[in-house]
């Protein structure tokens, strides 16, 4: 059983080694190109007309200007080395630059079209930008406005205060000069009976007195 595990990973090893040394070849520019079923032109075509730019497998390689492949239908044969060439051909490599032409055609297409779309989000990002720097400096003057209201509400309200206290002020000075005018015409009135008493006093004095200051007429003791 051992064994048997050993020359199963041997022969593992020995197919991933043949694998890993494994070759590709392209027909060069050739027509047809012939396999054999030896290294020479005088063993049979076991596969004919191999068109140009066809990959091949390299299975080996021998000095007599002969290389052993295997077809892309499986087959397994001798074609002359000197129409084989490591790259592919030049319109096979024409056709693979021009995918690649036409991918990166596409891709340039699809980043143009990106970059559209950010130029696009730029350019509605800056107007929603000037948009918005409107707005704040049109609520910054509201706020400015709002604020200059509140300070002249704040000196309306303390000059009001003001005013009330001068207001009271002046009744409280209203209502001492109406007391004391008040204190004024009572005693003008008061001076005005006194005056009367004195002028009626003055009249019945001047009536008792007068009558006294008349001379009497003597009798006349000669008659």
């Amino acid at each position: 059983m051992t064994l048997f595990r050993l020359a199963i990973s041997a022969l593992f090893i020995l197919s991933s080694i043949a694998t890993a040394q494994a070759k590709t070849a392209w027909v060069d520019d050739q027509l047809y190109l012939p396999v054999r079923s030896g290294a020479g032109s005088q063993f049979r075509i076991i596969e004919n007309a191999v068109p140009s730019g066809t990959a091949l497998e390299v299975i080996e390689t021998s000095d007599s200007g002969y290389t052993r492949v295997r077809t892309p239908k499986g087959n397994d044969g001798w074609v002359s080395s000197q129409y084989l060439s490591d790259t592919p051909i030049a319109a096979d490599r024409l056709k693979t630059v021009s995918r690649q032409l036409e991918q990166a055609q596409t891709e340039l297409s699809s980043l143009k079209a990106q970059l559209n779309e950010v130029s696009s989000e730029r350019d509605s990002l800056s107007n929603a930008e000037s948009s918005l720097s409107a707005r704040s400096e049109e609520l910054q003057q509201e706020l400015r406005r709002i604020k200059n209201i509140a300070s002249d509400s704040i000196n309306l309200k303390r000059r009001n205060g003001e005013l009330l206290g001068e207001n009271q002020k002046l009744r409280n000075d209203l209502e001492v000069l109406t007391a004391e005018n008040e204190r004024l015409e009572a005693g003008k009135e008061s001076d005005f009976m006194l005056v009367g008493a004195g002028l009626v006093l003055g009249g019945v004095l001047l009536a008792l007195v007068i009558p006294m200051l008349k001379p009497t007429r003597k009798t006349d003791n000669w008659a």
